[in-house]
């Protein structure tokens, strides 16, 4: 071999390893990872809670491993009402909880986070929620507690559980109720019902010692899942409530995050909502077909009743839209769009 030729792979040699060495930093970068741990609404049993998981999982995949997502159950970190404040503070980098637990923050919330006796599918509330304020809305509403919201989700109409057959307004009257806190709790008051407002885990305990009679929680099977039904045989589906799950994190870890991840989440969570709802549904479906073996059927308010309580539930509706500036903003909005789709006049 000439001298010139080995002059020029022994330069070739040293050149190569210089960039694979100058190259290394961009790569370890490229890899870093971050972890957050997020805590849900839901316990571990509940197949929403299992949609999660399967969305934390498929973040960590598509991310390569550079985003891993610790999915809690509720009450693992913190109580299920707390959430919020661990996001903020750090203890949580994220959580997907409901907006209205916060409803003593800022009533706005409420009117957010669940527009009772309004929405009819989940495809009008997200379609409100990304395509006409919603979601600017609630991240104004949470950046005042140093947290981001990346988006939300949806699982479906729910139904009510009771000890007693609910199929008519009047049938509230005197019925002990579990609800949370905001525009369902007020509507069932006003119907005579006496509300308990308690986390979804003591409402098994609640209704099996007598402390309530009846209670708001989730859609038939999630219903079903908790052991409702053993004790509460009367499920009643009436339009009433369709909650929205936001996917919230801490403020300066949404910052520290990559664009591309940022990006990747956002797309994430679009997909977790639809997986989510069609789960639930095809759940509720073989449920609500196996009740009536057990002795249990599964009732749907007819369209003439839900005709008479709306009108009480507009009235209320714009009754909170006057408690903050962002109660009637979510009011306007929400309003317009359901005169939009025809869903009142």
């Amino acid at each position: 071999m000439s001298t010139a030729r080995r002059k020029f792979l022994r330069t070739s040699a040293i050149a190569g390893a210089g960039a694979v060495m100058v190259g290394a930093p961009a790569i370890v970068r490229a890899q870093a990872v971050t972890t957050w741990r997020a805590q849900t609404l839901w316990s571990a049993a509940e197949l929403t809670h299992k949609c999660f998981v399967d969305f934390c999982d498929r973040v960590g995949s598509a991310s390569h491993g550079r985003l891993v997502i610790q999915p809690f159950a509720a009450g693992a970190v913190t109580g299920a009402f707390e959430t919020l404040d661990a996001v903020t503070a750090g203890v949580l980098q994220a959580q997907a909880s409901w907006p209205g637990y916060w409803t003593g923050k800022d009533a706005g919330l409420a009117v957010l986070s669940d527009f009772v006796f309004g929405y009819q599918h989940p495809w009008q509330a997200e379609a409100w929620f990304y395509h006409r304020g919603g979601l600017q809305m609630l991240r104004e509403a949470y950046a005042k507690y140093n947290v981001h919201v990346v988006g939300a989700t949806w699982w479906g109409v729910e139904s009510i559980v009771s000890k007693k057959a609910i199929d008519k307004m009047e049938d509230f009257k005197g019925v002990k109720f579990r609800s949370p806190q905001g525009m369902t709790a007020e509507i069932l008051t006003k119907l005579g019902a006496s509300i308990v407002v308690l986390p979804g885990g003591e409402v098994y305990s609640a209704l099996d010692k007598g402390v309530v009679d009846a209670a708001d929680w989730a859609t038939v099977s999630m219903n079903e899942r908790m052991g409702f039904h053993a004790i509460a045989k009367n499920p009643t589906k009436l339009f009433h409530s369709m909650p929205l799950q936001e996917f919230a994190v801490n403020m300066d870890a949404w910052k520290k995050l990559p664009d591309d991840l940022k990006a990747l989440l956002s797309s994430a969570v679009r997909e977790w909502t639809w997986d989510q709802i069609q789960r639930v549904a095809v759940d509720d479906a073989r449920v609500a077909k196996e009740l009536g073996g057990k002795g249990v059927t599964p009732a749907t308010w007819s369209e003439s009743e839900m005709a008479r309580i709306r009108p009480l539930a507009q009235k209320t509706w714009e009754d909170w839209s006057k408690k903050t500036p962002l109660a009637k903003a979510a009011y306007d909005s929400q309003l317009a769009w359901l005169r939009d789709l025809k869903v009142v006049a």
